[in-house]
């Protein structure tokens, strides 16, 4: 019984280093990205809760062979402790550029590289931290969508991570 408690606190101590790795706010997102995910509010989330949130994100053909990829990746029930971890562990190191591109391709199934500009504004003004009406003006002021109304995301990560237009080739 002794080296199972043991393991235990050597785990506990491993994740309860995880809240050290972010800044408060960081980790108040963190916690609402959760409880959007946690669909059914148990404190876990699931396949169930995967299956749910990729529906409410308009994929609704998701595969059980990527949902449980996706759980395999964690170490065992994934309260918001391991949620927070596996975050930490995926963005140590990780490339800001890539990791908002990443972002936008979850709404981007089909991997075109543009995003109806309605879309965007109704997934940034109701999820997680809204953006007001003014906020999403100033993004598409600074930001404008082709004559068709898509966004070029490729093109606006590149600029909000490099300040600068990526080269037309």
């Amino acid at each position: 019984m002794a080296p199972k408690k043991a393991k235990k606190r050597t785990a506990e101590g491993a994740n309860s280093n995880v809240f050290s790795m972010f800044e408060q706010a960081q980790i108040q997102e963190f916690k609402e990205a959760f409880t959007i995910m946690d669909q059914n509010r148990d404190g876990f989330i699931d396949k169930n809760d995967l299956r749910d949130t990729f529906a409410a994100l308009g994929r609704l053909n998701v595969k059980q062979e990527e949902i449980d990829e996706m759980l395999k990746e964690a170490p065992g029930p994934i309260n918001f402790t391991v949620f927070l971890t596996m975050f930490g562990e995926k963005l140590k190191g990780a490339d800001p550029e890539e990791t908002i591109l990443n972002a936008f391709k979850v709404f981007d199934p089909e991997g075109k590289g543009v995003l109806r500009k309605d879309y965007v504004t109704q997934m940034l003004t109701t999820q997680a931290d809204r953006f007001s009406a003014e906020e999403m003006e100033q993004m598409f002021a600074a930001f404008p969508p082709d004559v068709t109304g898509n966004l070029d995301y490729k093109n606006l990560v590149h600029i909000i991570t490099h300040g600068e237009e990526k080269d037309q080739e």
